[in-house]
């Protein structure tokens, strides 16, 4: 691998890759699997830039390739391109049919509570805001999430029964699986028109572990870094914010099984909610005055589709509850997930949908 690593490094990116050899170039490998396969690529100390080209770069290689997957390689491929270019994430290198060569970039991670930082919530807002205005040359109408949980929900259905699933989880897949899912699905699609929210591209899965704070400053700019565009597709900008407002309340840090806790009263403030919502609209206008009726529309955007966020997940959870090797605890999840869809959905359907200078 560390051959084929300095022979795409030497090709795409020249300059002093080509005076080194193989066994001058320092290699490391930074995580395995089916999917994603990625690796640290640096020249040596003794050798420096000498046309611009970068000291060290990310390689990134697909693995196995999935029915499906090369379609969706070459679809994140494209946004990854069009983010790069407008300097919206991580340079890119080169790009070929096995993967490609990514700006390598130190940071970590958010960590759950750092979502709710005032100042680094702005800044997710104003990111989201320009990721939201791009056009993109993908399929522009908004049937991913659907398409997604309907083929969830038909493989649930055809593979997954009761008797299958280890004897420490059948009480969490049991209630789940005894759900009348299809009528849910049914009903949400009706009750999601309500929102009347705007279709765009969206991110899809905003979650603290696809947020990157850079170690060090980049072009002079303190700025946050999405990553993992594997679900980005055109959807509702309902379902994009409610759902980043969602990961407050998830945290997938716990070390010990099921690897998560879940607090909804960590969903932010209706406070907290207006000032992500003023900083987005101002990214998106900013020679404007923020409009407060779109940002009551947002917040009865984000009211109604929490509930999309709730149900996708929860069957995302059925799903790699039974084929995931993963150690995590998905049918638990998705029985929170689940739990907090019905609650609010009882909420929604007993009371108006908040108004304008509404404290509730």
């Amino acid at each position: 691998m560390k051959d084929k690593a300095y022979q795409l490094c030497r090709d795409y990116l020249s300059g002093s890759w080509k005076s080194i050899s193989s066994n001058d170039m320092v290699f490391t490998a930074l995580s395995g699997g089916l999917s994603n396969l990625l690796y640290h690529c640096s020249l040596p100390k003794t050798h420096t830039p000498l046309v611009g080209e970068p000291d060290q770069v990310l390689l990134r290689m697909y693995g196995q390739v999935h029915d499906g997957q090369a379609e969706a390689n070459i679809t994140e491929s494209v946004i990854f391109m069009l983010l790069s270019e407008r300097n919206l994430g991580p340079k890119l290198y080169g790009i070929f049919p096995e993967g490609r060569l990514e700006e390598y970039i130190p940071a970590k991670a958010m960590t759950c509570q750092e979502l709710q930082d005032p100042d680094l919530s702005a800044k997710i807002a104003r990111k989201l805001a320009l990721i939201h205005q791009l056009a993109v040359p993908i399929n522009k109408e908004p049937t991913w999430m659907f398409d997604k949980m309907e083929r969830w929900l038909q493989k649930i259905r055809k593979d997954i029964s009761v008797e299958n699933i280890d004897a420490s989880k059948r009480e969490y897949a049991d209630h789940l699986l005894s759900q009348n899912l299809e009528s849910e699905l049914v009903w949400l699609k009706l009750f999601l028109q309500r929102a009347a929210s705007p279709v765009i591209f969206c991110h899809n899965d905003l979650q603290e572990g696809n947020i990157l704070l850079p170690e060090r400053r980049i072009n002079n700019e303190d700025k946050v870094i999405f990553i993992d565009f594997e679900y980005c597709s055109y959807n509702y900008r309902g379902f994009d914010i409610a759902n980043h407002f969602l990961e407050w309340c998830y945290d997938y840090s716990l070390p010990e099984y099921p690897h998560f806790t879940a607090k909804m009263e960590n969903f932010p403030s209706k406070e907290q909610q207006i000032y992500f919502i003023h900083e987005y609209l101002k990214s998106l206008n900013k020679d404007a005055q923020v409009d407060e009726e779109m940002q009551d529309q947002i917040l009865k955007e984000v009211q109604i589709f929490s509930l999309a966020s709730h149900f996708f997940w929860t069957l995302w959870s059925i799903y790699n509850g039974y084929c995931s090797a993963i150690n995590f605890g998905y049918w638990e999840y998705g029985c929170k997930r689940l739990e907090a869809y019905l609650t609010l959905k009882s909420k929604l359907l007993t009371r108006p949908l908040k108004r304008k200078h509404s404290d509730e």
